[in-house]
Formats: C-alpha cells, sequence, structure tokens
C-alpha cells in the first residue's frame, strides 16, 4: 500500500502512523522453538485495523544472551518498513527483573530513525500495579501506563492502560489478547492490539510500539517457555 505523504516534523517511514489510531503486532510462531524449546530471535508483523502489513518487526540478540537470559534479555529490535528501510530502533537494557527492587528496573529506548532518539519507556516501581511512563526525546513524562494487579492472559485479553501525566484521562490502550489455549499453552507467540488517539504525535505513537514490545518480553515472552 503506497504510503500517505507525510505530516511536517514526522520521521521518514512513520507516515503509516500519521494516519491511523489502532496498530495490531503479531508475533511469528518459531517452529524450532515449538519442537525444542530452543529460544530464537522473536519476529513480528505489525498490521493496521484491516490486517495490511505496514511494518516487520524482528529482535536482533546473540544466541547466547537469547538462551542464558531468557525473557529478562537485553535486545534490540529492528522494524522494517514495506521498503525495506529500517525506520524504528528499540534499545532494551539488561535490567533488575525483580518488582521487589525499586532501582535498576526496566525501561525501552526508541530512534526514530535508527540513532535518533525519540522517546523512552521507563518502568515506574510500585507494590502490586505494573507501572510505565512514557517520555519524549528530551526526558520529559508525557504519559503514564498502567496494567492490572494480576497480569494473566487465561482466557481474556490483558488491557494495558495509556493514561494522561494525572492518571485521570484514559487516552489509549494496550492490549495482550487471548490466542486460544493450544497456542497460549505451547508457544510464547504473542499478539497485542494498541489504540491510541489519531492526533497523538508520530513520535509517542512509535514510542507505544516500544512499550507494546517492552511489556510482551516483561510480562508474556516467558509463559511458552515455561511450560
Amino acid at each position: 500500500m503506497p504510503a500517505p505523504p507525510p505530516p511536517s516534523g514526522c520521521p521518514p517511514g512513520l507516515e503509516y502512523l500519521s494516519q491511523i489510531d489502532q496498530i495490531l503486532v503479531h508475533q511469528q510462531i518459531e517452529l524450532l522453538e515449538v519442537l525444542t524449546g530452543f529460544e530464537t530471535n522473536n519476529k513480528y508483523e505489525i498490521k493496521n485495523s484491516f490486517g495490511q502489513r505496514i511494518y516487520f518487526a524482528a529482535e536482533d540478540t546473540d544466541c547466547c544472551t537469547r538462551n542464558c537470559c531468557g525473557a529478562s534479555r537485553p535486545f534490540t529490535m529492528r522494524i522494517i518498513d514495506n521498503m525495506g528501510r529500517e525506520v524504528i530502533t528499540l534499545e532494551r537494557p539488561l535490567r533488575c527483573d525483580s518488582c521487589c527492587c525499586p532501582c535498576c528496573l526496566q525501561e525501552i529506548e526508541i530512534h526514530a530513525p535508527p540513532g535518533v532518539p525519540v522517546g523512552y519507556v521507563i518502568q515506574t516501581w510500585h507494590p502490586c500495579l505494573p507501572k510505565f511512563t512514557i517520555q519524549n526525546e528530551r526526558r520529559e513524562d508525557v504519559l503514564k501506563i498502567t496494567g492490572p494487579c494480576v497480569v494473566c492472559s487465561c482466557c481474556a485479553d490483558v488491557d494495558f492502560e495509556i493514561k494522561s501525566l494525572d492518571e485521570e484521562t484514559i487516552v489509549g490502550k494496550i492490549s495482550k489478547q487471548w490466542t486460544g489455549f493450544v497456542r497460549e499453552a505451547f508457544t510464547d507467540a504473542d499478539n497485542f492490539g494498541i489504540q491510541f488517539p489519531l492526533d497523538l504525535d508520530v513520535k509517542m505513537k512509535a514510542v507505544m510500539l516500544g512499550a507494546c514490545f517492552l511489556i510482551d518480553f516483561m510480562f508474556f515472552e516467558r509463559s511458552g517457555n515455561s511450560e
């Protein structure tokens, strides 16, 4: 599908995001991983609400890191558009995986294009709820994300609400979608939906995509391998 004209200030390759208020993220099932339990690089198709692919995302992590660190691993995620250009790069550093430790919590950095930071997703410590702060390229707080007290995708979707800074207004959500018993039990291939305001800054839409991948690794990536 042809790209629409880019809005002013839009990073190259993010034109699609300026036209939509919903993204679907479908993780591909890796047969080797299903049969052997050997952790492979994650791959995802990113689609619009009509099911048309607008991006492809591929994890770039070495074999040792994937299989020694598991879901806690640091990673680089490269997001490619339909013309083969890398338009977004996600960088997740190695951080503490314990909710009991308020220091060195999870975060992910979003670049668009590669090498140009446009935002950050920072985990906020909370004793009961998964919470995150969305920041712009200047590390200024822009939005909040709050998940449920119990993150379990058994037979139902799991919603992480995107809120205003005062947490009074819900402006969108990131939903882990229930994909059926067999897929949930025997693979860690996940489906997500992301909803945000149509007029949200296109850079923040890219940051929401980064938040989705961070949430996937933190709460859902390990489920298939742990069975």
